[in-house]
Order: C-alpha cells, then sequence, then structure tokens
C-alpha cells in the first residue's frame, strides 16, 4: 500500500485509479448481461459523481444508453454519523413506471439512503431498482439491503477521493485511500 503526502496529509492509496477503472468495466458488463428495460440511472449526489460518470461511460462502451436523472439525500448533515433519518434534498424528476433504475452511490455501509431512495423508486412504480457501489463496508449495515454491483470491499476505514471527501476537500484523486495522519 504506497501513500502520498497532499496538503500535509498522508494518504494511503487503498484502490487506485487503474484498479478501478477495469473493475468499472467489468460492472458496466454486469449490467448489461442484465438486459435492463428503459434503464434510468440515478446517481446519489454528492459523494457519487465520480463513480457514476465513469461507469455511464462504461455503460456506453458496453452498449447501453441509459437515461440520467439525480438524486441528493442526507443522513448524516452536519455530523459524522447518520442521524437514522433520510432528506430528500433533491429528487428525480424522471417517472420511474415500468422502467429498471439502477441507483449509483459511493459507499454502501448503513444502507440507510441507499435502502431508502430504493423503496422510494419502487413505491412510484419502477420495474425494478438495481443498485451499484463503488466499495461496501460490511459489519456496518443498518437496513435490509445488498448491492446488485459493487466495486470493491473496502475496509473500515474513513476514504477520500474518487468523488469521497474529508470536509470537502480530496473528492478529485483519482483513487481512493484513507487519511493516515488528519490534522
Amino acid at each position: 500500500m504506497s501513500a502520498i503526502t497532499i496538503d500535509g496529509h498522508d494518504i494511503a492509496v487503498l484502490f487506485s485509479e487503474a484498479d478501478i477503472a477495469r473493475r468499472i468495466q467489468e460492472i458496466a458488463g454486469e449490467i448489461a448481461a442484465r438486459k435492463p428495460h428503459r434503464l434510468l440511472v440515478v446517481p446519489v449526489l454528492k459523494g457519487s459523481f465520480v463513480f457514476a460518470a465513469d461507469l455511464i461511460r462504461a455503460m456506453h462502451r458496453a452498449q447501453l444508453s441509459p437515461e440520467i436523472d439525480f438524486m441528493m439525500l442526507a443522513s448524516y448533515r452536519k455530523g459524522t454519523r447518520s442521524s437514522g433519518r433520510v432528506e430528500v434534498l433533491r429528487d428525480i424528476e424522471a417517472d420511474v413506471s415500468e422502467r429498471d433504475v439502477l441507483l449509483i452511490d459511493d459507499i454502501l455501509e448503513s444502507g440507510r439512503t441507499l435502502a431508502y431512495a430504493k423503496d422510494l423508486l419502487a413505491a412510484r412504480g419502477a420495474k425494478r431498482v438495481l443498485t451499484a457501489v463503488l466499495l461496501e463496508k460490511p459489519g456496518h449495515l443498518a437496513a435490509n439491503i445488498e448491492a446488485d454491483f459493487r466495486g470493491f470491499v473496502c475496509p473500515d476505514k474513513f476514504v477520500v477521493g474518487y468523488g469521497m471527501d474529508m470536509a470537502h476537500q480530496f473528492r478529485e484523486l483519482p483513487f481512493v485511500g484513507h487519511v493516515l495522519r488528519p490534522d
């Protein structure tokens, strides 16, 4: 495991840019194999935006042509632990009736926000609601949900990069890492 220093923070690389790119292409193939019907892709903002962009382009290479809308949910707000209550901060505009929906999120940890979004879209009439996450942290699940597509199993560490942040820093990193020595 290599580490780099950025703005005085030592960050250990957990999943490299090359490993992430390779796994995303595989996930796109797995999604295409499910033969989705009128696919609507819904990234859950903010953390998933980098993963979602790369996955959507990989889906194009896998001969899929989804529609895309966005949703923003919150269960943390100002804290570092989930409140247990999920709020919709930005809802999708697309009609999900009788179509397949793919929710994309950065990390499946407690599962509360992803389970909430999945139930919400199913209640609105989606034919099938699938989930894709870049990372899954075992041992923290508080909701009854399992990702349909998963990039990597993540160690129990606070991760940054590839869209995920620490106090609004490090989203731009092309890899997933964890801060070894936080300030």
